[in-house]
């Protein structure tokens, strides 16, 4: 199942939440929907490093946008940053919304860890937004909650655990359903048995749709 047609992303605004695979999320999804003739701006509200591939537009000059979609299909949209990053962008989510079909924001960081908790000023979601799609890396399941989470105290005030205990699947579905950040749920990385079979004993313990599978292989399973 193709990441658009298992998300079900509407045009307009969407973010990104959570850990292991949030850019991975809004690079491949934007392809598919290039690939469907839609022109697609990628953006933050906090920090994100530059797409290598994709041109990047500063500012308030909605004509710059216009013109990267009309050649591209897409614009990374966003304000120079500390150590080469991008910031929110100076135009607003709402403004883009009306240039480009679809927005994708990704709305918080992980520290390039699988897992996370939040902090009480985290995601930062746009009010533009949509819809909140709740990224999970399966390659921190089974690992220690010290090393494979994202603010591990946080996660344990949460889940009522040590941070050497393991990051279980169950103790995930916790955090998840404790935060309540996001509509959807995604397992990235999830492409063994064994990591489809953890995802759907997350799954088991959410009311939101779980997907699972490869985000850079565009296949996406419901667990």
């Amino acid at each position: 199942m193709k990441l658009q047609e298992a998300l079900r992303v509407q045009r307009g605004v969407t973010a990104v939440v959570g850990s292991g695979g949030k850019t991975t999320l809004l690079r491949e999804l934007s392809r598919e929907l290039i690939g469907d003739g839609s022109a697609v701006v990628l953006a933050t509200s906090t920090r994100i490093l530059p797409f290598d591939d994709v041109a990047t537009v500063s500012g308030t000059d909605e004509e710059a946008v216009a013109a990267s979609l009309a050649k591209h299909g897409v614009a990374c949209v966003g304000e120079p940053a500390e150590k080469g990053k991008l910031a929110a962008p100076a135009m607003g989510f709402g403004r883009l919304a009306a240039l480009a079909d679809y927005v994708l924001v990704e709305a918080d960081g992980s520290k390039r860890l699988p897992l996370k908790a939040h902090a009480a000023w985290e995601p930062v979601v746009p009010q533009e937004a949509k819809r909140a799609i709740l990224v999970v890396g399966a390659s921190g399941f089974g690992g220690r909650v010290a090393s494979a989470v994202h603010r591990p105290e946080l996660f344990c005030e949460l889940a009522g655990c040590a941070q050497a205990d393991a990051a279980t699947p169950e103790l995930i579905a916790r955090i998840i359903a404790a935060e309540a950040l996001a509509d959807t749920v995604v397992v990235n990385q999830a492409e063994t048995p064994g990591a489809l079979a953890a995802a759907s004993r997350l799954a088991a313990r959410l009311t939101e749709p779980v997907f699972a599978g490869s985000l850079r292989g565009h296949e996406l399973q419901r667990a």
